[in-house]
C-alpha cells in the first residue's frame, strides 16, 4: 500500500471534521499530499465517516490521475490538486460545508476580522470568492472552483489567509499538513460564527484597528512569535 503514514494522517484529519461536528453524513473532505512522491491522498467519494478506513483513501498524482485505490474519488478532487500546485508551501486541503462559514459563503460576504481571535489566524478577513459564471459551472466545474479560488489571491498570501469561501458554496482551508488544514477548518467554523453574532450585536460593526490585527498576528506567526513554548514545536 502506498503512503502508509501519509493514508494515516489524512485519515485523521477526516475524523477531525466528524469529532468537531463540521461535517453531515459524507459531506466534506480532506487531503494531504507527499511533496517528494508528488502524490496526493484525498476521501473517496460518498464513503461515510464511520467506516472510512486508511486504505479506503485514494492516491492520485498532480494531474489527478488515480494511482493506488479502488474507489473514487472525492468529487472535489480536481479543486484539491490545483491548489497544491498553486500554493507550493501547502502540505493539506480540507473542504467542510460547516453552518456558519458556509452561511457566510452563501451570502457571498467575506468574514470580517473582528476581533482578536480571528486575527490570531488569518492575517486580514476571510475572503471569499468571485461567483463562479455560467460557463465555469458548466464546464469543468471542480478545476473551475480551484481557479477562482487562486484568482482571489493573486495579491494575497495563501499561508497567512489559510482559508478562503467560496462564493454560494462553502469554505477551503489548508495548511503545512492535513492536520493543520483540518485545525483551520475548525477555527474558521468558530470565527464565522462569532462574526455572525457580532454583526447581530452591533449591525454597524467595522474590523479591528491594523494595529491590533497586526499585533496579535504577528505574535503568533511573525518573525519574532511570542506565543507557545519554543520546545513544543508547534504554537498553539
Amino acid at each position: 500500500m502506498l503512503l502508509p503514514d501519509l493514508r494515516m494522517r489524512v485519515l485523521d484529519a477526516n475524523l477531525e471534521l466528524q469529532r468537531q461536528g463540521l461535517v453531515l453524513y459524507t459531506f466534506g473532505n480532506a487531503s494531504g499530499i507527499d511533496r517528494t512522491a508528488g502524490l496526493l491522498a484525498i476521501k473517496p467519494s460518498g464513503v461515510p465517516y464511520e467506516t472510512l478506513k486508511a486504505e479506503d483513501l485514494v492516491i492520485t498524482d498532480l494531474d489527478g490521475r488515480i494511482v493506488e485505490g479502488a474507489l473514487n474519488p472525492s468529487s472535489d478532487l480536481d479543486t484539491h490538486v490545483l491548489l497544491y500546485r498553486k500554493f507550493p508551501r501547502i502540505g493539506g486541503v480540507v473542504h467542510t460545508h460547516s453552518e456558519f462559514a458556509t452561511s457566510w459563503a452563501q451570502a457571498q460576504k467575506a468574514i470580517p476580522c473582528f476581533g482578536t481571535t480571528h486575527a490570531d489566524y488569518f492575517n486580514g478577513e476571510v475572503p471569499v470568492t468571485d461567483p463562479l459564471t455560467d460557463g465555469e459551472i458548466e464546464g469543468d466545474y471542480e478545476k473551475n472552483t480551484g481557479e477562482v479560488i487562486v484568482r482571489r489571491f493573486q495579491n494575497l498570501d495563501p499561508e497567512a489567509v489559510p482559508g478562503v469561501l467560496v462564493a454560494g458554496h462553502a469554505p477551503f482551508t489548508w495548511g503545512k499538513s492535513p492536520a493543520a488544514a483540518a485545525h483551520t477548518a475548525v477555527v474558521l467554523e468558530y470565527l464565522a460564527k462569532l462574526a455572525f453574532r457580532a454583526r447581530l450585536i452591533h449591525p454597524g460593526l467595522g474590523p479591528v484597528s491594523p494595529a491590533l490585527l497586526r499585533r496579535h498576528y504577528d505574535r503568533k506567526h511573525g518573525a519574532k512569535a511570542t506565543y507557545g513554548q519554543i520546545s513544543s514545536g508547534e504554537k498553539n
